[in-house]
């Protein structure tokens, strides 16, 4: 603990030139930096920006949202950061790119960061058993799952999401405790350990559990730490698990759609911008804004966090199939998606769906929120590779030049699959 208190004494004052660096990204603790790749000055193309507006355009109106921040970050070409659309369907106030939001699944790199960094701290080890740190999983010892399964999908459990959705969405101002929620997804039916990976929220939350007992911090103190303040970013935390908006300043505000016989009332979203972070906790309870995701992405891709990264296990280098059927280039671990060179996360929680990647190459980034959860995190994810593909081709500004780089996938396949998987809006039945 005398090292904790220490590392936590040096991270308060360095405080103030943390934040003043947020262009830079250099903090003083333990001599961290963190220099992003050039970025072209200047807005992309127009012909980029238009078919990227058309792209989320099409985005809204197919997830049932009424809007969208979008940032997309071509360090060859130029750089577009938008709010679309507005904060309801009925012509609320224009979104700006100010915004706070929750960032989903996207926390979930975030908790693996904390897991390497104590790791590298020799605080815990990977291959730690989740039995030795938290309570009620017994099995977990007699099977050896490891805080490294947790953290790359690989521990076998299931997911409480189906079990507690309608609750979350019902009840927004409930104060979960993460293993009760975890539960619902231990509960259920596992799978084959270590060799299958398998999208889980339940694994986590227990791993979020288990980095605040090794440390004796809690998550949004690890999270403070290890992730937001080397990295400058000021706009980005976990909150405590108070209901509350997410952020103090301008946020965006999150929907969702009632679902009624053969579609869902579109004409009259239910807000949920005020919610228990607890809900989501280590696995999407993280609250940012785009540009600060849009750095994290690029960050976290390149593994800047990572001290002496070739000289440690690679986070990102024994990935599985994402899912059944997967093509090659869609994998999974280290707690995100690996999308041919890119690597990132997409999810969603109660109001939004988010999606952020990055290639660790040419630092070439996307991230997008959409202000509507009813589609889960399909829209986000094929909007953030629709405008990738886009962007990916983007030329080379004056002075610059364009990399080799290159996406296994299309944008006009990823913008039939929006229009195709569009949510049916219908009328409620008239009231007798």
């Amino acid at each position: 603990m005398q090292l904790l208190s220490s590392r936590r004494w040096r991270a308060a004052t360095a405080t103030a030139a943390v934040l003043a660096l947020v262009l830079t990204g250099c903090s003083s603790e333990e001599s961290f930096s963190y220099t992003p790749p050039a970025q072209a000055d200047g807005s992309l193309p127009d012909d980029t920006v238009a078919a990227m507006q058309a792209a989320v355009d099409n985005a809204i109106a197919a997830s049932g949202a009424s809007g969208a921040i979008v940032g997309v970050w071509a360090p060859w070409s130029g750089s577009w950061v938008a709010g679309i659309g507005t904060q309801d369907r009925e012509g609320g106030a224009e979104l700006s790119t100010d915004m706070s939001f929750r960032i989903a699944d996207v926390t979930r790199l975030m908790t693996c960061d904390v897991l390497y960094a104590l790791a590298d701290s020799d605080v815990v080890e990977l291959d730690a058993n989740v039995a030795d740190y938290v309570s009620g999983v017994a099995d977990m010892r007699e099977e050896g799952i490891t805080l490294l399964d947790l953290c790359n999908g690989t521990s076998g459990a299931g997911a409480s999401e189906p079990t507690v959705k309608s609750a979350w969405l019902s009840t927004p101002d409930r104060i979960w405790a993460p293993l009760e929620l975890a539960g619902y997804g231990l509960a259920r039916e596992r799978v084959a350990p270590h060799t299958t990976f398998r999208d889980s929220d339940s694994g986590y939350l227990l791993l979020g559990l288990a980095l605040e007992r090794a440390s004796g911090m809690t998550a949004s103190e690890l999270i403070a730490e290890y992730v937001t303040e080397p990295l400058a970013l000021s706009n980005t935390s976990l909150p405590g698990p108070t209901p509350a908006e997410p952020g103090t300043g301008p946020v965006l505000n999150g929907h969702f759609l009632n679902p009624v016989e053969g579609g869902y009332n579109c004409a009259a979203p239910i807000d949920i911008t005020k919610l228990s972070s607890s809900s989501g906790f280590t696995d999407s309870g993280v609250v940012s804004n785009i540009t600060d995701l849009g750095r994290y992405a690029q960050a976290e891709a390149a593994q800047a966090l990572r001290k002496d990264k070739k000289e440690k296990p690679d986070r990102f280098g024994a990935p599985l199939p994402a899912v059944d059927g997967a093509p090659s280039w869609y994998q999974a671990t280290g707690g995100g998606y690996l999308v041919g060179s890119m690597i990132g996360q997409h999810g969603w929680t109660p109001g939004y769906a988010t999606a952020a990647y990055s290639d660790p190459a040419t630092g070439f980034t996307v991230a997008v929120v959409l202000n509507d959860s009813t589609g889960g995190a399909q829209f986000a994810q094929q909007l953030s590779w629709e405008l990738a593909a886009i962007a990916s081709k983007a030329p080379a500004a004056a002075g610059q030049t364009a990399p080799e780089f290159g996406l296994p996938f299309t944008a006009e396949q990823y913008h039939q699959g929006i229009t195709d998987a569009a949510i049916p809006c219908v009328a409620p039945p008239a009231a007798e």
